[in-house]
């Protein structure tokens, strides 16, 4: 048995990660069918668990991100799922660069990390799933439910009959939703968020930070709160924007999501893509102007 700590809830097992499964690690998800052995995505903690995936015919990538695919390089032979909107970043460095909306100056820099820091490889062989989609595990199935947002193939995956959803990077943390990629879209977060209680479950898994809730009132109040984020962020930015109108550039720069000191090589990316679509909301409400020089002014 392996010593990771983990949880079991018929045949799903969960690998906690360090700190819960905090970023950069994650929540490493199992299913024990009668005939074949899945995992779901495949976190840095995927390293510390040997034959308890290294066993798995099947991963199902509920989205596709570096921290999703640190333990894949472990399963060369194993058939890898990702949804058709996110599959050609399975696929391909170019693909998953793509998926990020990276800055040229930013690439070279991204894939020396990921492949330094996730031990990344590629999946040219990845087989694109759709919404809806399901695979016969022998007396269990899991079945993919798309959940855009956070990417634009995201997918919660429900193991049947136990009802144990893996619901991925809506993540339910105090950080709150992230939309911060070239695939993102805030728009379509915000309707996942929405249809997520809809879903016939009765434990909720996700990737990082919480871990497990096994019971509906606590998963929903922390669905709640995690949905308020977004607005929250939005008030923010209307605050900035009151202070002095501002470009886009600017707004990056001071800063929506992160705090100044935290320093990555795609942060200023991900600042410009989220606030930008904040400002797009804030200009349809009649709450934000731009003008001719790409500053923005609050109402």
């Amino acid at each position: 048995m392996s010593a990771t700590p983990h949880a079991d809830f018929g045949r799903v097992r969960v690998y906690f990660g360090e700190k819960n499964g905090k970023y950069p690690d994650g929540n490493q998800v199992v299913v024990r069918g009668a005939d074949t052995l899945a995992a779901f995505d495949t976190p840095l903690v995927a390293e510390r668990i040997g034959e308890a995936l290294e066993s798995a015919e099947l991963v199902v990538l509920g989205h596709v991100h570096e921290d999703h695919m640190a333990g894949l390089h472990r399963l060369p032979t194993a058939k890898v799922y990702a949804h058709e909107r996110d599959v050609e970043a399975a696929r391909s460095w170019d693909g998953l660069a793509a998926h990020y909306g990276l800055s040229g100056s930013v690439k070279d820099a991204m894939h020396e990390k990921i492949r330094r820091e996730f031990h990344y490889v590629a999946r040219p062989d990845a087989i694109a799933y759709r919404d809806g989609d399901s695979w016969d595990l022998g007396r269990t199935r899991v079945r993919a439910t798309h959940m855009p947002g956070h990417t634009a193939g995201h997918c919660v995956l429900v193991a049947e009959p136990d009802g144990v959803a893996f619901i991925g990077d809506i993540d339910l943390s105090g950080f709150g939703p992230y939309y911060g990629d070239a695939s993102s879209d805030l728009g379509a977060f915000r309707r996942s968020l929405a249809r997520l209680p809809e879903l016939e479950a009765k434990v909720w898994i996700t990737s990082h930070h919480r871990g497990v809730y096994d019971d509906r009132e606590a998963f929903l109040d922390a669905l709640r709160a995690y949905a308020a984020k977004i607005d929250e962020r939005s008030e923010r930015l209307l605050a900035m924007l009151r202070e002095r109108p501002r470009t886009l550039d600017e707004l990056a720069e001071a800063r929506l999501l992160y705090p100044a000191d935290h320093e990555e090589v795609w942060v200023l990316d991900a600042e410009r893509r989220t606030i930008a679509q904040h400002l797009d909301e804030l200009i349809g409400q009649d709450r934000v102007d731009a003008d001719d020089e790409g500053r923005y002014h609050a109402r």
